[in-house]
C-alpha cells in the first residue's frame, strides 16, 4: 500500500542524508517536498500540514541545522513523527475474563463480515471461547457468509431473525450462554452503502441492547478520505473504541491509514492483509513506520517465521542438504506469505531491489511440483539423475527438461551458500549440523530461487 509514499519520501530524505550540514533552506525545501508527497497520498490535508510543521519546528529547535549528523537527525525527527501519527504506541482491545462484547461497524464493502471471522480466528487461537453474532439482516448473504467462517474457524454463530428487536437478540444470547458460556461474543453489524439516519438509529439501539465493550470500526483503505469522513459520523453517533484498516495489501494510496488515527483519535487495532483467515494482524505504527521509510520489519519477519515454525526447523550441515529438504523448507518459508513480500520486512531491501523487482509465485510452484515428480530416493540423492530419470520428472511436473537441469544446478549453488554461511557462523554455535542461531533458519537459500527478479 505505501511502495508509492515510501519511495517519495525515501528519495526525499535521502538527499538530506547526502549533505554534511543543513542550512534552514534546505529543511524547509525537503517539508515542501513531503508534504506534496503525503497529500499526493492522499493523506488528509490537515494532518499532512501538521505533519510538516511538527517535523520542521522539531528540527530548528533541535538545533540540527550545521551539525555533521544533520541528515541522520531529520531521517529519525520523520520517522517518530510518522509513528506519532500513526497512533504511537501500539494498542489492542482491553478484554476481561468474561462478559467481552466487541461490536463490529461499518460501511458495506469494507470488509467487515470478513473481519469478524478473521477476529473470530484470532482470539480463539489466544485461547477465547468465542461466538459469533450475525445480525446483519440488509443484506441476504451476510448470515450465510458469517456461518461458512463460522464454521472454518470452528466457533458457533447465532443468527438473528428478520424482524427480531434488539432486547430478543440479546435475550437469545443470554439463553445460548447458560447452555454453552462464551467469554467474547462478536457481533457483525448491518453495512451501509451510506449514512443513513434509520439504520444508524437501528444500530445505536442494538448496541445500547447488547452493552459491547469495544465498538470497532472496520475501514476500507481503498475509499480514502471519504473513509475519514465515515469514522467521524461513525464515532459521533455510534461511539468507536479502535479501528480495523482493511486491504492494507492492496494499491491503495494508503492515505486514509495515515490519517485515521489522528482525524479520529482512535487507535488503529489490527491491519487486514489478506483475504485469507489469516490475513488480520495487529496493528504497530512502528514497524509500519519502518516499512514506509525502508527500514524494514525484522520483528516482522521473525514472527512470521515463528508462525509459521521455522524456528523448530534443524539446519543440516550443507554436505547433507538435499532436494527433500529444500523442498520441506520451500513449503515452510510459504506459510510466512508470499516471497516478495517478505524480502520487504527485510531492512534497506526495498530500495536495493532493482526496479520492476518481482518474485514469481507460479515458478516457486513449479520447483514444488518438480520435486514432488521425484521418488524419495531421488530427493535424498541428486546424483543419480540420469538423462532419463529427468525426462520421467519432467514429464510428470509439466515441465521440460531444461526446468530439471536448472533446479539441479540451484541446488548445487545453494549447498555451496549454506557451506560459506555456516563457516561464517562456526564461531557463533551454528555450522556444526545443529541450529543456526543468526540466520532465519530455511532463508538462506532464498537468493538462488529462479523465478526472482524481472518486471512486474
Amino acid at each position: 500500500m505505501f511502495e508509492n509514499l515510501g519511495n517519495r519520501l525515501q528519495d526525499i530524505l535521502e538527499k538530506l542524508r547526502r549533505e554534511s550540514k543543513l542550512t534552514e533552506a534546505q529543511v524547509k525545501a525537503a517539508m515542501r517536498e513531503i508534504r506534496m508527497a503525503l497529500l499526493e497520498a492522499d493523506v488528509n490535508f490537515g494532518v499532512a500540514r501538521d505533519f510538516v510543521a511538527r517535523v520542521s519546528e522539531k528540527a530548528v529547535g533541535a538545533e540540527v541545522l550545521g551539525s555533521l549528523t544533520a541528515g541522520q537527525q531529520v531521517v529519525k525527527l520523520v520517522h517518530d513523527e510518522l509513528i506519532e501519527t500513526l497512533g504511537g504506541k501500539a494498542q489492542q482491545p482491553t478484554l476481561k475474563n468474561e462478559g467481552n462484547v466487541i461490536f463490529m461497524v461499518g460501511l458495506q464493502g469494507a470488509g467487515k463480515t470478513t473481519s469478524t471471522g478473521k477476529l473470530a480466528k484470532f482470539y480463539k487461537e489466544k485461547g477465547r471461547r468465542v461466538l459469533l453474532v450475525a445480525a446483519d439482516t440488509q443484506r441476504p448473504a451476510a448470515r450465510d457468509q458469517l456461518r461458512v467462517l463460522g464454521t472454518q474457524v470452528g466457533v458457533p454463530v447465532l443468527e438473528v431473525a428478520n424482524g427480531e428487536t434488539p432486547e430478543q437478540t440479546r435475550a437469545r444470547v443470554q439463553e445460548f450462554q447458560r447452555g454453552d458460556f462464551r467469554d467474547l461474543i462478536i457481533v457483525d453489524t448491518a453495512g451501509r452503502l451510506q449514512i443513513d439516519e434509520g439504520l444508524m438509529d437501528a444500530l445505536s439501539d442494538l448496541k445500547t441492547a447488547m452493552q459491547p465493550t469495544e465498538t470497532l470500526l472496520v475501514v476500507d483503505a481503498m475509499t480514502g478520505q471519504e473513509a475519514l469522513n465515515v469514522a467521524k459520523t461513525f464515532d459521533e453517533r455510534i461511539g468507536l473504541s479502535g479501528l480495523i484498516i482493511t486491504k492494507m495489501d492492496g494499491d491503495a494510496r494508503g492515505g486514509a491509514a495515515l490519517s485515521a488515527r489522528f482525524v479520529t483519535g482512535k487507535p488503529i487495532y489490527f491491519a487486514g492483509t489478506s483475504e485469507k483467515l489469516t490475513g488480520l494482524e495487529p496493528f504497530y505504527p512502528d514497524r509500519v513506520a519502518g516499512r514506509i521509510l525502508g527500514m524494514g520489519d525484522v520483528l516482522g519477519l521473525i514472527e512470521r517465521a515463528q508462525q509459521a515454525d521455522l524456528a523448530q526447523m534443524e539446519m543440516k550441515k550443507a554436505g547433507e542438504f538435499d532436494l527433500e529438504d529444500l523442498l520441506t523448507q520451500l513449503r515452510q518459508i510459504r506459510k510466512m506469505g508470499p516471497l516478495g513480500d517478505l524480502l520487504k520486512l527485510i531492512p534497506g531491501m526495498s530500495r536495493a531491489l532493482p526496479e520492476g523487482f518481482n518474485v514469481d509465485e507460479k515458478q516457486i510452484q513449479r520447483i514444488d511440483a518438480l520435486i514432488s515428480s521425484m521418488t524419495l530416493k531421488e530427493r535424498r540423492n541428486p546424483g543419480i539423475l540420469n538423462a532419463s530419470r529427468r525426462k520421467r520428472i519432467a514429464g510428470g511436473s509439466g515441465s521440460t527438461v531444461q526446468e530439471v537441469n536448472k533446479l539441479i544446478k540451484m541446488h548445487e549453488q545453494m549447498k555451496g551458500m549454506m557451506k560459506m554461511l555456516q563457516g561464517m557462523q562456526g564461531g557463533l554455535g551454528g555450522g556444526k549440523g545443529g541450529k543456526m542461531p543468526k540466520l532465519p533458519p530455511g532463508m538462506s537459500g532464498m537468493g538462488g530461487l529462479p523465478g526472482m527478479g524481472g518486471k512486474k
